[in-house]
């Protein structure tokens, strides 16, 4: 072993003058840069904006053996010189747009942000995959002896519980023995879900472009692999993978008819849908053209009343604020029409409507008028009948009748109603 050597005084010297050397050095640099910095910023323009003059390689090489303290503060000067140069410029012209600068900065800044989501989200799903490949495939022997181990644990997490609810005091040593097994059927558990994690992968990959980002699918096929781990039996004497692909499958399928349409169908309306569109797509490929309601009926054994309600379930909700053309400065809700919307002729005619039937009705009596607008509703739209008509006046529904008749007679007078004729059209 080489022995630790300590330092003589005379090299403590040496070093110490050293060191004293090149803080000095860096004072020097930092004076350097200070006075550079601290120049004015005209004369430091026209320095930047005067052309370097080519120096001979022979100079060249000399220079760059120069002492290293007066490289440091060049070095240290020219960013000052170079920012110092650019205010100048900037303060001389005067045509730089700052508006515009920031928002080409807050576009970029958006889209850098966009992509940085992509890619947080391609990130996550590379870390995941390189993490699950770290576990070994399992062969047959390795996945009964694991479905042995989980069957024991779970036999003795049951005999344990019962014990408890029975107040049942087992011995020591039984107490741990059942313990230690529950948790090894556990670790089996475990062990038998993370060498199976790529199998839900490569079937979540089937079902990505649905509605769903392929994260949750993973997810939502992972509780199904749990399910399948869970339900194993090993005596049956196929494969888990084999048994797992249904829950699997299952699984995914059942997240999607929750989740992936913005308006729920039930899960059995869903699988309806989607034997509709594969008896269509079939029927595509053999006759060449889109099948007509009732062929699809006829494969369907249901009526084409049914098969059209199907389509209309299976149809997907578009926004209204989705962007239209190339340009994107229209939305889809701008080619709409409002079926509710009043036009201007026709409200300025019912206006006008309006302020010729009050001239008419101030012609009348005002138990006339009062009458006539409860008879048909034009002061609130609810026309009433001639016995309500009667309890607001105190009389009879004949005697209401009565005075509807003859006021309709004076109404119908050319001198009232011709000014009313004019909006019948």
């Amino acid at each position: 072993m080489a022995s630790s050597k300590r330092p003589s005084a005379d090299e403590d010297t040496v070093s110490t003058s050293t060191a004293r050397g090149t803080v000095a050095a860096a004072s020097t640099t930092k004076r350097t840069a200070t006075a550079t910095v601290e120049a004015p910023a005209k004369k430091v323009t026209k320095a930047a904006a005067r052309p370097a003059a080519k120096a001979p390689a022979k100079k060249a090489t000399k220079q760059a053996g120069a002492d290293g303290t007066a490289a440091e503060g060049a070095d240290a000067a020219a960013p000052a010189e170079g920012a110092e140069g650019a205010e100048g410029a900037a303060a001389e012209g005067g045509d730089f747009s700052w508006d515009e600068e920031a928002e080409e900065e807050s576009e970029a800044l958006r889209q850098a942000r966009k992509d940085a989501e992509m890619t947080a989200s391609a990130d996550s799903v590379r870390a995941y995959l390189k993490q699950i490949g770290k576990v070994a495939l399992l062969n047959a022997e390795e996945e009964v002896d694991l479905a042995k181990r989980i069957e024991a644990g779970l036999y003795a997490a049951e005999r344990v519980r019962q014990a408890e609810e029975a107040n049942e005091k087992l011995a020591t040593q039984m107490r741990r023995d059942l313990r230690w097994i529950v948790r090894d059927g556990e670790r089996a558990k475990n062990h038998l879900l993370e060498a199976n994690l790529r199998l839900v992968v490569s079937l979540a990959k089937r079902y990505t472009g649905r509605g769903m980002a392929f994260l949750d699918l993973i997810q939502e096929g992972n509780l199904g692999l749990i399910r399948a781990v869970e339900k194993f039996d090993y005596t049956k004497g196929y494969k888990f993978s084999t048994y797992a692909t249904w829950w699997i499958r299952q699984a995914i399928t059942r997240a999607m008819a929750d989740q992936a349409r913005t308006i729920r169908i039930p899960v059995h309306m869903v699988e309806v849908i989607n034997k509709l569109g594969r008896i269509q797509r079939e029927l595509l490929q053999d006759l060449g053209r889109e099948p007509t309601p009732e062929e699809l009926a006829k494969e369907m054994d249901i009526t084409p009343d049914k098969v059209l309600e199907i389509q209309q379930y299976a149809r997907e909700p578009i926004s209204l604020d989705q962007t239209i053309g190339d340009e994107g400065d229209s939305q889809l809700g701008d080619f709409i029409e409002d079926s509710e919307a009043v036009v201007a002729v026709d409200a300025v005619s019912f206006t006008l409507l309006q302020d010729q039937l009050q001239s008419v009705l101030q012609t009348l009596s005002e138990r006339e008028a009062g009458v006539v607008k409860l008879r048909f509703g034009l002061t609130d739209g609810q026309p009433r009948t001639l016995d309500e008509i009667g309890q607001v006046y105190g009389v009879t529904r004949e005697r209401i009748r009565q005075i509807e008749s003859k006021t309709m007679s004076k109404l119908r007078h050319p001198s009232r109603s011709q000014v009313l004729r004019d909006y019948l059209d």
